[in-house]
């Protein structure tokens, strides 16, 4: 259905479903533009109806034909990108997913540097990163501070580091997680806190 992102309602070699409620509020009202005895006439009730739709089809189709020029708000136009970039098409993965990995390879293009990876980071996590060189042992840690815990999306996000980084360099990862001093900053009670799990209690923010 177009306007929403019902994954997976619709393959992309079918034909997709619009309903008249789709449509309607993209369709003029063409008798206000004949004299007002005309726009009586049911002949002219039926053509107005006929041909804006019609209108109203080729409004709609028009504006989802220009979403597909951005990453942010492509849906079936995302296989284009992908391809664009050499990704490898997964329809399983849900559109935001794959915006993620389409943005993270445009920052990603050219010689690899740490602002490029960097950039690559906080594309995939949504949040600010730090990149440690460790030019010594011939490796970084990729540093994730703008959010708590692992981000979501790891797999893809590691795909996409092997894609551009030299393949000379080894990496990690480092964490953020919340601390004890933090929780009694926000004046988290044990009856609180016993009501969380372990896993909540590391990404608690308040």
């Amino acid at each position: 259905m177009y306007g929403t992102e019902k994954y997976g309602l619709a393959q992309y070699s079918q034909e997709q479903q619009i309903s008249d409620e789709d449509i309607n509020p993209y369709k003029p009202d063409l008798l206000k533009y004949i004299t007002p005895c005309l726009s009586e006439v049911s002949e002219f009730k039926t053509w107005n109806e006929a041909c804006g739709y019609e209108l109203g089809l080729l409004k709609l189709d028009g504006e989802e034909l220009l979403k597909q020029f951005f990453v942010d708000t492509a849906t079936w136009g995302l296989i284009y990108w992908e391809n664009q970039y050499g990704i490898t098409i997964d329809l399983n993965k849900s559109y935001e997913d794959r915006r993620e990995v389409i943005k993270a390879k445009m920052r990603g293009s050219g010689t690899t540097t740490r602002q490029m990876i960097k950039n690559t980071a906080e594309a995939f996590s949504g949040g600010e990163c730090n990149v440690i060189m460790h030019p010594e042992n011939y490796s970084f840690t990729v540093q994730f501070i703008g959010i708590k815990g692992i981000p979501k999306n790891m797999e893809a996000f590691k795909q996409m580091l092997e894609d551009i980084k030299p393949a000379h360099l080894a990496y990690d990862f480092k964490y953020t997680y919340t601390v004890w001093n933090f929780l009694n900053d926000k004046n988290l009670t044990w009856d609180q806190a016993k009501t969380k799990t372990w896993d909540n209690l590391k990404v608690y923010d308040g």
